[in-house]
């Protein structure tokens, strides 16, 4: 008989600020996404901290009272892990481990080893080294400890300061030799891109675990890794996709997150090459998501960081069925409606009519709900970049509704 396999959880707890900036309410929202990026990881959150300070303090990041009841908790917990929202200077990552004697990580880096943990093929782990040694880099002092030999006076001169110095060259080098890597491996696929000829791409863009691999299953007939996890894909992959009979090429990009390194923005160049060169990004958005507004602006943001927003969206609201409003009873006189308690009717009705005419679709990848509409809206807007492209091809991709079955 076989045995069902233990998974141990690291017991964990994440710790974030309330800032002028950070109201307790954005600071919860991130919590909970810092908590669902830790269980990715292998973390269990066992509790909370947060703190209202007016900007973070230099040494320690939290006051030195709130440092000390959480060095407290670790100590009667058995704690292995303590994750800060924001990212952490050299110095505070250096301090506050001093501290409070555990693992201490940021954002930054439970991300990038989510990403060292997804990376499949060689250029996926190319980029996460690169990134991560990226990350490294200044922070190799605070490893020395052991060795400090910077204090000065008799008995302090020795190699400590020489072995931290032999440490950077080391990582340095890394970083060059990573960096040649990644510029040949970008020359191959620039070449397969090249190689695709004049066919219409399209990029699925989004937040990620929005369902962007299950939408490019459905319509690519591929077989692209799906979990409920944050990160599931880091690889893009590029199909031959056809819709009743105009072919064009889909790409399934790294899903995009709020606070996204950018040691992984600049590694991930490539990767984000296929948004670049796109000619139509459909924009996939979790409706059933409470946060999906803020989702919605961190894509847009990237975007136009990597100078990709004045391209032609669509935007597709997917997971339509899981999307359930705040109810409200009939007899409460006190709770103010708000956008939480709006029906998908309702939202249809809000700053989404004006995206443009077709431009916005509701749909439920798993369910194959609204799909007929959601061909006949991409047939249309790749068949008009086509043609654009071709006008002697206007013929030969009618209207969709004179189309022949694919």
């Amino acid at each position: 008989m076989l045995e069902k396999e233990k998974i141990n959880f690291e017991k964990t707890i994440v710790v974030g600020i309330v800032t002028k900036e950070q109201d307790e309410t954005k600071l919860n929202e991130y919590l909970d996404e810092l908590e669902f990026l830790t269980f990715t990881a292998g973390g269990e959150v066992v509790k909370r901290f947060w703190q209202k300070l007016e900007k973070p303090h230099p040494k320690t990041f939290l006051g030195t009272g709130k440092i000390e009841e959480i060095h407290r908790y670790i100590v009667e917990n058995e704690i292995s892990s303590v994750i800060f929202d924001d990212e952490l200077s050299p110095a505070q990552q250096k301090n506050i481990t001093k501290i409070l004697d555990c693992k201490v990580l940021d954002r930054t880096n439970l991300i990038l080893d989510i990403f060292a943990q997804r990376a499949e093929t060689s250029y996926a782990r190319t980029q996460v080294e690169l990134a991560q040694c990226q990350y490294l880099l200044p922070r190799l002092s605070g490893m020395w400890t052991h060795l400090e030999r910077q204090r000065g006076g008799i008995g302090m001169r020795g190699p400590g300061e020489t072995e931290i110095e032999t440490d950077r060259r080391i990582v340095r080098d890394r970083i060059a030799l990573l960096k040649e890597k990644i510029k040949t491996i970008d020359k191959q696929m620039s070449v397969q891109r090249g190689n695709r000829g004049a066919m219409v791409r399209v990029a699925l863009v989004g937040y990620t675990n929005v369902g962007k691999s299950t939408l490019m299953n459905v319509i690519g007939k591929s077989d692209v890794f799906v979990e409920n996890k944050l990160f599931a894909t880091l690889d893009t992959t590029v199909r031959k996709v056809v819709i009743r009979n105009l072919p064009f090429l889909l790409s399934d990009t790294v899903g995009f997150i709020r606070k996204l390194p950018t040691q992984l923005v600049e590694s991930f160049k490539s990767t984000l090459d296929e948004v670049r060169e796109a000619d139509l990004l459909l924009h996939v958005v979790d409706i059933s998501h409470p946060d999906f507004e803020d989702h919605i602006a961190s894509v847009n943001q990237i975007l136009q960081d990597i100078k990709s927003a004045e391209k032609p969206i669509i935007m597709v609201f997917n997971k339509i069925d899981a999307y359930k409003p705040v109810h409200i009873a009939d007899d409460d006189l006190v709770t103010v409606r708000t956008s939480k308690h709006y029906s998908l009717e309702e939202w249809k009705k809000t700053w989404m009519s004006n995206v443009g005419k077709n431009n916005a679709l509701f749909i439920s990848a798993t369910n194959k709900e609204n799909f007929e509409e959601f061909k006949k809206i991409i047939y249309e807007a790749v068949r008009e970049i086509h043609i654009t492209r071709f006008p002697y091809n206007k013929f030969l991709y009618p209207d969709y509704k004179d189309a022949v079955e694919d």
